[in-house]
């Protein structure tokens, strides 16, 4: 009994911490990944990392003896690398050099709307809910709000609207590639898995190293004049953002419901947003807060959708036995 009692309280301690890192460490990463970029250009950034990232947690997929060169895995973990990973954060990064940390976080939590938009085959069944309707509508408002308001005469940063495009079409990647895995992957649990993240982070080092070389990232840094602020952000990035984060997010799915762990798309851009205002002494307009609630109205409004749905297909199931 007393032992049972101790495991369930290492388990309770080992939840608590793993939200932790999902939440904050996350949601941090963005304004790391600006400090970042004073240093390394954006893909020799993405490169080192889930380089680095990826060795190492293959390497410790193999000491704990997993099967890790299974030919259909490496197969699906590179698609879902290359559009997911390597897209999304190349984006991310790009985007940084027009827009704040706090704007980036904001305009991808919009994601799950998108990858809502988009799910063609259950358009009949989610369109006829007025409340995912209304997430969709308003999640796209606050996106273009935000767009707006990089037109302004009054911003000052040349060419941010860029940076909102490349964003959305970031979102519309990682939208795509979600519903590749879930309709077209018959081995998505292991794709999502340690082993499968472990290749999706080398085959989206792999893109980013050849884009290194074509834009000539490698031949023009002087790695002796990259800041050590650049430097522990990126060890950061490795070790809490890739490997720590990523682990307890795959922990969590197995001892919690997707519906809460997916939670971290709510706390990440609140997380992003107060840590460059802090730290990063980023200026928040009214709009830009307004924008961000507005696209956390309209993804909670999605979310409770599905969460709906998936609470009436257990209830179903139940009576069926």
């Amino acid at each position: 009994m007393f032992l049972e009692s101790e495991q369930a309280g290492v388990r309770k301690t080992g939840v608590w911490f793993a939200y932790f890192l999902i939440y904050v460490v996350w949601g941090s990463t963005y304004y790391l990944i600006g400090v970042a970029l004073k240093g390394f250009p954006p893909f020799l950034l993405g490169a080192i990392r889930f380089s680095v990232a990826g060795m190492l947690l293959l390497g410790w997929c193999c000491f704990r003896g997993e099967p890790v060169f299974r030919r259909n895995l490496i197969r699906k973990s590179a698609v879902s690398g290359i559009v997911l990973l390597f897209v999304d954060m190349a984006v991310v990064m790009l985007a940084q050099r027009y827009l704040s940390s706090s704007l980036v976080a904001t305009v991808a939590s919009s994601t799950a709307i998108w990858i809502m938009a988009f799910d063609v085959p259950m358009w009949k069944r989610n369109f006829r809910s007025a409340t995912t309707l209304a997430g969709i509508l308003i999640g796209f408002l606050g996106v273009i709000m935000l767009y707006v308001e990089q037109l302004s005469p009054g911003v000052t940063n040349e060419h941010r609207e860029y940076g909102i495009l490349i964003l959305v079409f970031g979102c519309i990647s990682w939208a795509a590639g979600t519903l590749y895995a879930k309709y077209r992957s018959s081995t998505a649990e292991e794709v999502n898995a340690f082993a499968g993240s472990a290749w999706q982070m080398l085959f989206a080092s792999a893109m980013f190293w050849i884009c290194s070389f074509i834009t000539g990232d490698v031949s023009h840094t002087d790695f002796t004049k990259i800041p050590a602020s650049a430097w522990l952000s990126l060890a950061f990035l490795i070790v809490f953002g890739s490997l720590m984060a990523y682990s307890a997010y795959v922990w969590l799915l197995k001892v919690r419901s997707a519906t809460e762990v997916g939670t971290h798309a709510y706390v990440n851009p609140l997380v992003a947003v107060f840590i460059g205002m802090t730290l990063g002494k980023e200026q928040v307009t009214f709009i830009q807060i307004t924008g961000l609630v507005v696209i956390l109205l309209g993804v909670m409004l999605v979310s409770k959708k599905k969460k709906a749905d998936s609470f009436r297909r257990a209830r179903k199931g139940r009576a069926l036995k």
